[in-house]
């Protein structure tokens, strides 16, 4: 089949190059070049790279101008495959190829609409989640649902490790759509049950509300992984009002009268725990603010804190 692929994130490069095996792409239409997190040096979409490495035209997009539209209009595609790409796709162009666009969602839709379905799933403790195929339309991700495929998520995973996960799952989902598509047998069904929405993620959603329970904490540890991480403010000692980025932890079964935040007990070669609205939650290891990371216990042993001392 002849196709347009609309991808941004990394992650999408991993699709871009498993679709090329099979399909003849004819464009790749990513978001333009952006100054990277640090250093603010420019950098440029990974399926942007691969496009040029491998002589498929590249559209990069702010907008959709009427002449990009028009570029895109020519190669005249049998259909488009979205992953990761962070604009909204107008109708004037989801329309433009034969078979139309399609869109590789990570979560079970109606689920989980929106930027970080991966992320939400595990800051809200769900044990299944899944990968969709959906059809474009001008509605948020509501498109009717062309193929789905729940996948397990452990107590143990983390973005990093589900979006491994998908990934695999939404490769095998996007080469069967197009197996669907391409004898025309590509039937889809209306999303049933309540939608429900995650945003985009911002540094600050990172930050610990030690009120909650610590298998609550944990979990936003989990989502939050990849970025921005969770961090909390050292209230007392001579670190007071630093931040400390929280590298590792679990959830465990200690009990305290101790405020919410207050270092509990200090274990041994392993960390130390701190008060939670339920439980407690045990940090092997952090950062500490414009400091590499290190072991919970060393950086206990050089901030002046023990138990007692509170973390906000």
């Amino acid at each position: 089949m002849r196709l347009l692929f609309f991808g941004t994130a990394d992650i999408s490069k991993f699709f871009l190059e498993n679709i090329a095996r099979r399909h003849s792409i004819e464009a790749v239409i990513t978001m333009c070049d952006k100054p990277a997190c640090r250093g603010g040096k420019i950098r440029c979409p990974s399926v942007k790279t691969y496009a040029e490495e491998h002589s498929i035209k590249c559209i990069q997009v702010d907008k959709f101008s009427d002449e990009i539209v028009e570029k895109i209009k020519k190669f005249n595609a049998d259909a488009g495959v979205i992953v990761s790409f962070g604009k909204i796709i107008p109708e004037k162009v989801f329309s433009l190829p034969k078979c139309g666009c399609f869109n590789i969602h990570f979560s079970l839709l109606p689920k989980y609409r929106g930027a970080s379905p991966v992320q939400q799933a595990l800051i809200d403790g769900q044990k299944i989640t899944g990968v969709t195929s959906f059809y474009i339309e001008k509605g948020l991700d509501s498109g009717n649902i062309i193929l789905q495929r729940n996948v397990e998520i452990s107590d143990e995973d983390t973005s990093k490790t589900l979006f491994d996960k998908l990934n695999l799952t939404g490769v095998k989902i996007m080469n069967d759509t197009l197996d669907l598509l391409e004898i025309g047998k590509s039937e889809s069904r209306m999303q049933e049950g309540t939608a429900t929405f995650c945003s985009v993620l911002k540094k600050e959603d990172g930050r610990i509300d030690w009120n909650k329970s610590a298998k609550d904490i944990r979990n936003l540890f989990r989502g939050l992984f990849l970025w921005p991480g969770i961090f909390c403010v050292i209230n007392d000692g001579k670190l007071s009002g630093k931040t400390l980025k929280i590298i590792d932890c679990h959830a465990v079964d200690e009990q305290s009268k101790m405020p919410v935040g207050s270092i509990v007990s200090v274990k041994k070669g392993l960390g130390f725990t701190v008060k939670c609205g339920e439980g407690c939650l045990l940090i092997t290891k952090v950062q500490p603010e414009s400091k590499s990371q290190m072991a919970a216990c060393d950086f206990l042993n050089g901030s002046g804190l023990s138990a007692g001392s509170l973390l906000r």
